[in-house]
Order: C-alpha cells, then sequence, then structure tokens
C-alpha cells in the first residue's frame, strides 16, 4: 500500500515504527487553513492574525496525536493477545496500523477493534473535563474544546459498522462469534462496508448538488476511499478461499539456487542474479544448508565491499529463519510471511531445506488455480 512506501520515520513506541505518510501534508494543510481561516475567526473573535493560525497549525498537530493514541489503543490489545504490529502510519484519512495476523478468536477481533474508539472516548472526556480550568485561557479553551468534538467524531464515524472501520470489525467480531466461520464473518462485514460507502457517496454528491460543493466533495472522497478498502478485504477473502486446503507443497519452487558460503558478492551478483534475475539464494556449505542470502542483504554492502564479502557473511542464518513444513496449509504459509515481513520461507522436511515458498509462487499458483478451476482437495 502506499501508506508504507512513502513515509518519513518518526521513531517507535513499544517497539511499533511510527512513520509519517507524505499525504499526511495535504491534510494539514486543509485543516490548518480550515480552523484558521473560518472555524477559529468564527468561534473566537478579536485574535491576531498569527494566533489564528498557529492554533490552527497546533490543532491540526493534535488532532493527529489523537489519531495516534487512537491507533495505540488498537495496538497495545493486539500485542497483548501476541499479534506482530508492524507499524503505525499517520495519513490523508487519519492513520493505520499494519497488524501482522489475524486475531485468534471472535473476543480477540472484538476487543481489539473496539480499543481504538475507547481511547478516543476517553480523550473526549479528558478535553470536556478541563475545559473549566482552561477558562481564563482562551486559545487553549478552544483546543480543549474543538479536540473534545473531533474526538467524539472519530468515535461515531469509526463505530459505523462497515468493515474496514472499528464499527465494521466489531461487527465481524460478532458475526464470527455467531457463525464460527471468520472468512463469512469477514465476507459479510465487507459487503455491509461497501454499504455504507455507497452512501456516503451519495450524501456527498447530493451535498455537491445543493450548494456545499467542498463538503460534498470530500464525502464523497471518504465514501470512495471506504468502498476500495472494502472491495480489498473481499478480494482478500476470495483469495483464502481459493487456497484453501492446498499445501506448501503444491505451490513451493524445487529448483532452488545454491551457492557456496564462499562465494563474493561480486561474484555472486556477476555470474548468477544478473543472468538469472533470482533475488535470492541458498547457501551452501560443504553438505549443509547455512542459510539465505537475499538480493535486500547484497544491497546494504556498500558496492566496493562486493569483492571482499562473502554470501557467508550477509547470509541470514538457517536457525533464525522461519521455516515451513511442505504439508503446512498455503494460506497459514502466506499469512507466516505477512507476519514477519519476508517474501520467502524455506521448505524443510526432516532437517533438511526441500524447497522455497515466495510470494511470486503463491500468486503463480493461484492463477493456475484460477485458469483450471481447480477446487480444494
Amino acid at each position: 500500500m502506499f501508506m508504507t512506501r512513502h513515509n518519513i520515520p518518526l521513531g517507535r513506541i513499544l517497539g511499533i515504527q511510527i512513520g509519517l505518510d507524505y499525504s499526511w501534508f495535504v491534510i494539514f494543510g486543509l485543516l490548518t487553513w480550515m480552523l484558521a481561516g473560518s472555524y477559529y475567526p468564527a468561534e473566537f473573535k478579536n485574535w491576531s492574525h498569527f494566533l489564528y493560525w498557529f492554533m490552527g497549525a497546533t490543532t491540526a498537530i493534535m488532532l493527529f496525536v489523537s489519531v495516534l493514541l487512537h491507533e495505540l489503543g488498537h495496538s497495545v490489545v493486539a500485542l497483548r493477545y501476541k499479534i506482530p504490529v508492524r507499524s503505525i502510519t499517520l495519513f490523508l484519512f487519519g492513520g493505520v496500523a499494519q497488524i501482522g495476523a489475524e486475531p485468534p478468536s471472535a473476543i480477540a477481533e472484538f476487543l481489539i477493534a473496539i480499543a481504538g474508539p475507547i481511547v478516543s472516548l476517553v480523550l473526549t472526556g479528558i478535553f470536556c473535563i478541563v475545559q473549566p480550568l482552561l477558562a481564563g485561557m482562551l486559545p487553549l479553551l478552544a483546543l480543549a474544546k474543538y479536540l473534545a468534538y473531533i474526538n467524539l467524531a472519530l468515535v461515531l464515524f469509526n463505530l459505523i459498522p462497515g468493515y474496514p472501520l472499528d464499527g465494521g470489525r466489531v461487527f465481524r467480531a460478532i458475526v464470527w462469534a455467531v457463525t464460527g466461520n471468520m472468512r463469512r464473518a469477514t465476507l459479510i462485514a465487507a459487503n455491509v462496508g461497501r454499504f455504507f460507502a455507497f452512501m456516503l457517496i451519495f450524501v456527498g454528491i447530493w451535498q455537491m448538488f445543493t450548494g456545499n460543493f467542498g463538503g460534498g466533495i470530500w464525502i464523497a472522497f471518504i465514501g470512495w476511499f471506504l468502498d476500495n478498502a472494502a472491495s480489498a478485504q473481499t478480494q482478500q477473502v476470495m483469495f483464502q478461499g481459493l487456497l484453501a486446503g492446498h499445501k506448501v507443497s503444491q505451490a513451493m519452487s524445487t529448483h532452488c539456487p545454491v551457492v557456496s558460503a564462499d562465494l563474493t558478492l561480486q561474484e555472486l551478483v556477476d555470474d548468477h542474479i544478473l543472468n538469472s534475475g533470482q533475488r535470492c539464494y541458498l547457501v551452501r556449505r560443504g553438505e549443509d544448508t547455512v542459510g539465505l542470502v537475499t538480493l535486500h542483504r547484497i544491497k546494504g554492502v556498500p558496492r566496493n565491499e562486493w569483492v571482499r564479502t562473502s554470501a557467508a557473511q550477509v547470509m541470514l542464518p538457517l536457525k533464525e529463519l522461519k521455516l515451513i513444513d511442505p504439508d503446512a496449509e498455503l494460506s497459514a504459509a502466506l499469512q507466516e510471511m505477512d507476519r514477519d515481513g519476508v517474501n520467502q520461507l524455506p521448505v524443510t522436511k526432516d532437517q533438511h531445506v526441500i524447497g522455497m515458498l515466495s510470494r511470486e509462487d503463491v500468486i503463480t499458483f493461484l492463477r493456475t488455480i484460477q485458469e483450471l478451476g481447480t477446487q480444494p482437495v
């Protein structure tokens, strides 16, 4: 997704990488302009021009701090269930936590989903409670009022029962608990999400034609984004359904390129990578497979060091790699890749590497079963 490819790292909280997508600057500028140009002048008279713009920018930043806390609420509960959280990215429409795996149960999904709105509701209460204490400090009072309002709006919007909004995930958890089938629950929740998305698009277009062009186009744009997200979830469920019943052994590649541990990176690039286009190689020392070297690992070494650096020096040791059994479910292997953020898994049997499974292998296998109309066996 674009949100993970083009962002500015801000640091880590609880071990979670926090990033700022470039699209955030668009909404930051628009929100600052709206607050400084219309909201604050209408609500609070006789401020200086500088103060309007300063408060507009400060409020926009605090809004995204609130969004970050909302996403951290989801993340903390996910971590309690030992579900990895790769990153939190602030972007055009707020924020998104990249959670690395599906929750283990319906109750886990419910608690992870509801945690974000609870955080926003607590923030609403805090900003309401402090308002009497700020009566003599008008700019801070104005900030508290707006943040109370916007956090409550976040709660109400996110509780719309359309996946992948928090309310949709709560709805999915309930359907999952009733049906006992996570995929069916996801499909139902995603279709409900598409219904609400179309409603937002309709309302937005209606607003545009009744004089509120700016607000209408924004509502329609949110609806369009929600429809895309819900459609992606529907496709993912169908994807998982096609893979159901299929094993790793059916999709893995058994022709794994192997290189010597003593081979230099320059030789590896010149004699192997440039000739074959292969992006990863098993590393062997004698008769034993000892690791995996990838293009990403090679690129981490300065080019002038390639002639003096061996494959063994940059490889990922086999004992540190996530391994997969050939009889494992293909969908489970793909989830392992997502959870660990890797693009390939060595396939082992009786402590010997017998193949490699990459994302490209899974995609190729999926295309094949789609073309043949093969059913799970």
